[in-house]
């Protein structure tokens, strides 16, 4: 690489080895590329993305644990990002949320090398040129056409917390934030109210207020508060307010 070249830092994430080996061969012929981080799980990759800050990621999208559009749904700024993968059915979705390239397996060296050109062409604008997907997006790809999130991803330092939506409880809005309480503990997920609903069954989760999302089943009684105002009591005894309009939503469901 000549002086005063900067390195393209790439990361690599892929649930299997031989496609990992055979991806860092590829990137080996490069002079002008680092490879900052090899990753063979989600977890591991939301760990080192955040820490490596790459310019570009090379990834798989079917993974165990966490797929690749969840991965990035954790990033707080996601990097330019080239899927690489065996199917292509996840290639419209790719576009959706911006992916600089979507490159089929079994991988060949030219379609890789073309991928790389369309990377360092965007990148060349500098930071912020290529378009970031938001995280509502991203959730949403993770998710086939018409379906409901299985699950809610909340990262929490180095960790990262799979609440399976059949224990969630209730979700209550803070500020930029969302508490989401699942089984006596709560969690905190930089997104809005509305957001984190958009991807929830309709029929099993209601806004009750302005500030509150309730999972029906977790309803013992509704008891009125004042005038116009009621109070939702749950079966572990929590209470929450609810609206003139969230007791139009409820009666809907109940």
């Amino acid at each position: 690489m000549s002086a005063g070249v900067r390195a393209l830092r790439v990361a690599i994430v892929d649930d299997e080895s031989p496609a990992r080996a055979l991806l860092r061969e590829y990137l080996s012929a490069h002079a002008d590329i680092e490879v900052v981080a090899e990753c063979a799980n989600g977890f591991e990759a939301v760990k080192a993305l955040g820490e490596t800050a790459p310019d570009l990621v090379l990834l798989d999208v079917q993974m165990p644990k966490l797929d690749g559009f969840e991965v990035l749904e954790l990033l707080e700024r996601p990097p330019a990002v080239v899927f690489v993968t065996a199917y292509d059915e996840h290639a419209l979705k790719a576009f959706e949320v911006h992916a600089v390239d979507y490159v089929l397996k079994p991988v060949a060296r030219e379609r890789l090398d073309e991928a790389l050109a369309h990377a360092r062409a965007l990148l060349a604008g500098g930071p912020g040129v290529h378009p970031v997907p938001s995280a509502p997006a991203l959730a949403a790809s993770a998710r086939g056409p018409g379906q409901f999130a299985e699950r809610i991803l909340v990262k929490d330092g180095a960790r990262v917390q799979v609440i399976p939506v059949d224990r969630l409880d209730w979700i209550e809005a803070q500020d930029d934030y969302v508490a989401i309480c699942s089984e006596g503990k709560t969690y905190l997920k930089p997104r809005t109210l509305a957001e984190i609903l958009d991807g929830l069954d309709p029929a099993r989760f209601v806004r009750i207020h302005r500030s509150y999302v309730l999972n029906v089943e977790r309803l013992a009684r509704l008891e009125l508060y004042a005038k116009d105002s009621r109070m939702a009591i749950l079966r572990d005894g929590k209470q929450l307010p609810v609206s003139r309009a969230g007791y139009a939503r409820l009666k809907e469901l109940l």
